[in-house]
């Protein structure tokens, strides 16, 4: 097994496996050690035939479990350097969700956005109440299986197919009834078009829950989107901060801290700071990196007028530096350069079903170098890239609400780690409960309580396990080193300089007893050991 750094892989092309949205399909490829993230982007994109490719991007998971985009300024070795190199996992996201699809150019780019959001649906990411959630189910049915055939469609014939994460019969039933009877003759572009307008209204459309904690330690779920940056308990929305009312994002350890600016009324803005406590300093970075991307790509004019941003630093630590790379929203919809007749849309239809193994992601990978869209992908009986959805039905609770947050460090690294964590993921699963929907089961809750507490134990050990020497240098060792440089210095300054007000400080009793004392007899010390020996 190669590691990143050795001499093996100094000059060798790096093989990589890119997940599309459509988890049925894998695509291989390869870069240079020193190639940047846009140059993979792009290469991407473009056998995708996506020309609108800024709402787009790769995510990847660290060692430590910690998701991240993948910077396009930035080299991919770098960003990557402490993964394997022979098992190396991207996936192809929506990472900017455009406020109206339907500014969008091409009918192409609208169909990647419709498979991120039946993925959303599919993880809980989309919240949305029953009704609302059986309506998209049954557009999904109609988009994929076509009109209701008694011949084929019979019985329960959503029970095998993974549509929502918490699929109870009632939902089920509600799908095939609107399926059956409401959406006869629809095509399937026609019901993606209907499935985009009903999403894109909907509160958590583009909203990747991130883990956090209020100052009263209660647990929330830190959402970020076009409109501005969202919390929720359980499945209730709490607040919302629009763009126009955040003036400042920055983090520092694990506070992720928004400074807002209310309007009370026309004359008096009150401001306001507000912190959430993440799981881990790395988490709380990339959730101030998340919010600072989508804050400049939807509100600044022009790419030229984004500035660097710098966050988390102290007086004896170095803050992160984030530089934004690419075309900001407004220019993307202002670009008149798209003239090309709309490609044809090649659309998947496979819906996943519940009894479907989960394959993990192949450790040896074969790079195809052959031309074309169609030739590329593999196909899977499934995927696992993200989160483990597999619920016991046995151990479903029924719920008002379909929306099940998820935990920030469920998303499946690569094909070894999804096997020493599987029986891990399976816990995970059964912890996607909203809290607010159980409090009549008072054993469930402390069942929860329990297995949590366990896996926070877990994590905190490996977290404290996982500090390096340089790491320690920062933290403890280089800013002593640095406070007793200062002093040193200001006592040399003080006692030897011959400034007038200086001077005047000399004449203290104390600091004459001092100098008297302690700091001649030092100062002959030195200069009789390592400088008069040298000169004898």
């Amino acid at each position: 097994m190669m590691k990143f750094g050795s001499k093996n892989s100094t000059n060798t092309p790096i093989k990589c496996t890119i997940r599309l949205l459509d988890d049925s399909q894998l695509l291989d490829s390869e870069f240079q050690i020193n190639e940047k993230g846009s140059s993979l982007i792009n290469r991407i994109c473009e056998q995708l035939d996506l020309i609108e490719k800024d709402y787009f991007g790769l995510r990847y998971v660290d060692s430590k479990r910690q998701r991240h985009w993948l910077e396009p300024s930035k080299s991919i070795f770098k960003q990557i350097r402490d993964m394997e190199a022979d098992n190396i996992l991207f996936s192809f996201r929506v990472k900017f969700y455009p406020p109206n699809p339907f500014r969008l150019k091409e009918d192409i780019t609208r169909y990647q956005i419709y498979l991120q959001l039946k993925r959303d649906l599919l993880h809980g990411r989309l919240y949305c109440n029953t009704s609302e959630a059986a309506l998209l189910g049954a557009y999904i049915l109609q988009a994929e299986l076509g009109d209701f055939n008694p011949e084929e469609h019979i019985d329960n014939y959503v029970n095998e197919l993974k549509i929502l994460l918490k699929q109870t019969l009632q939902l089920e039933e509600k799908m095939m009834d609107i399926h059956k009877n409401e959406l006869k003759g629809k095509t399937a572009a026609e019901m993606e078009t209907i499935f985009l307008k009903k999403a894109c209204v909907l509160d958590t459309y583009g909203v990747d829950p991130h883990a956090v904690k209020d100052q009263r330690g209660n647990q929330l779920y830190l959402g970020i989107n076009h409109t501005g940056i969202l919390t929720f308990q359980g499945s209730k929305k709490m607040n919302h901060f629009s763009w126009s009312q955040v003036q400042k994002i920055n983090f520092e350890g694990k506070m992720f801290i928004i400074h807002i600016i209310l309007n009370e009324d026309q004359r008096i803005k009150k401001k306001q700071t507000i912190g959430f406590k993440c799981p881990r300093g790395s988490s709380c970075r990339h959730v101030w990196k998340c919010a600072v991307e989508q804050m400049l790509f939807f509100t600044f004019p022009s790419s030229s007028d984004v500035p660097n941003v710098v966050s988390g630093g102290g007086f004896f630590s170095w803050g992160t530096k984030f530089k934004y790379s690419g075309r900001v929203e407004k220019e993307i919809l202002e670009d008149v350069t798209i003239t090309r007749e709309s490609p044809t849309v090649t659309r998947v239809g496979s819906l996943r079903r519940k009894s479907s193994s989960e394959p993990p992601t192949p450790s040896n990978l074969v790079i195809n170098q052959v031309a074309g869209f169609n030739s590329l992908p593999r196909s899977l009986t499934n995927t696992s890239e993200e989160y483990n959805t597999s619920i016991d039905s046995s151990n479903q609770i029924d719920n008002s609400s379909v929306l099940e947050t998820l935990l920030e460090d469920q998303e499946i690294i690569t094909s070894k780690i999804e096997q020493e964590v599987h029986h891990e993921e399976i816990l995970n699963d059964h912890l996607l409960i909203d809290f607010t929907t159980v409090t009549d089961s008072p054993q469930l809750i402390q069942s929860i309580s329990n297995q949590l507490s366990g896996q926070k134990h877990i994590e905190t050990t490996a977290i404290r396990n996982s500090g390096s020497s340089l790491s320690f240098l920062r933290q403890t060792l280089l800013p002593v080193i640095f406070a007793l440089f200062m002093m040193v210095l200001i006592v040399v300054i003080v006692l030897e300089s011959d400034f007038d007000f200086i001077a005047a400080i000399r004449k203290a009793p104390e600091i004459a007893a001092f100098k008297k004392n302690y700091y001649e007899p030092s100062k002959d010390f030195l200069l009789r050991r390592f400088i008069r020996s040298k000169i004898f």
